[in-house]
């Protein structure tokens, strides 16, 4: 029992007596019993954000531009400062227009995590004018997230994935929903049979909501008819 507290780096900003300020912390929130490891210099804030649970950390890309209005001291200043892009759009430094590749679309795209995934149809080649784009920070990267991004009914019929690049050991690798997938690579979604699709657990629930919505909307159409002959 008790509160044991350690870490693996020198903390410098918990103040003086970083052990005492954590017990502190930690019996404002009546914690008696918890082993805490700090793996870096945390804040207090942090401290108290790990304690609470409902804090999400999102990166963060600071932009200075218009450099050319600040002395060559300012800019070295400013671009040796972590998470800093210096530019200028005038200039044309860093900034490039909507259409081009320049050094701030290439930090936001590794910021965001974003990935581009290229989809394939049996027996056609990928589709590589308009990539399927994950994010790592969002709703992730592996083939699960794919099949959510395209449709949530591509989840029920999923048998299993054919992937092409650097995520496969060999191309194709046969894969299932828990692959990470890595940038530019191409996947085809192979579904289930009808045969394997009846012998699914959820596939008389699917039949049944596929006809409720079917005579649903035959009812609405025969209503909309006679409402329009009445009239």
């Amino acid at each position: 029992g008790g509160v044991r507290f350690s870490s693996t780096v020198q903390l410098t900003k918990l103040g003086p007596d970083p052990v005492k300020v954590a017990y502190q912390i930690l019996r404002e929130y009546k914690i008696n019993n918890a082993d805490v490891l700090a793996r870096e210099d945390i804040t207090v804030d942090q401290l108290v954000d790990v304690i609470q649970g409902n804090r999400e950390y999102k990166p963060c890309l600071y932009l200075y531009n218009k450099i050319d209005t600040v002395t060559v001291e300012e800019v070295d200043q400013l671009a040796r400062m972590p998470h800093s892009l210096v530019g200028s759009v005038s200039m044309n430094f860093n900034i490039g227009k909507p259409d081009e590749d320049d050094l701030l679309k290439s930090k936001m795209w590794e910021y965001l995590g974003l990935t581009r995934i290229y989809t394939k149809r049996r027996g056609q080649p990928p589709d590589l004018d308009e990539p399927v784009v994950l994010s790592n920070i969002r709703k992730g990267t592996t083939v699960r997230s794919l099949c959510n991004n395209v449709s949530t009914h591509m989840l029920d019929a999923f048998n299993y994935a054919l992937v092409w690049g650097t995520s496969a050991k060999h191309s194709p690798q046969r894969c299932g929903m828990m692959h990470n997938l890595d940038d530019e690579d191409v996947v085809q979604i192979v579904t289930k049979t009808t045969n394997q699709q009846k012998h699914d657990k959820k596939y008389q629930q699917q039949v049944q909501n596929y006809s409720d919505k079917y005579h649903k909307k035959k009812y609405a159409a025969k209503k909309q008819k006679q409402q329009r002959l009445r009239g």
